[in-house]
């Protein structure tokens, strides 16, 4: 069974560090995740560089 990996990030509301387990064999993607703290709508985007090196960023999703 493979580990899915594990990103650091902060939420765009209340500003809690969370993580995310992020299921980098979909290939890059977006979509919506509640906070973990505060519940509100977080939207994640991941991306893979050439390198093969997730890049992760959330959103308010008002900021869409």
């Amino acid at each position: 069974m493979t580990m899915l990996p594990a990103i650091d990030v902060q939420c765009p509301y209340c500003g809690e560090p969370l993580t995310l387990f992020v299921d980098d064999s979909a290939g890059a993607q977006a979509y919506v995740e509640d906070c973990h703290v505060c519940c509100r709508p977080m939207v994640v985007r991941v991306r893979i560089d050439e390198d093969g090196e997730l890049d992760v960023d959330v959103a308010r999703e008002d900021e869409g």
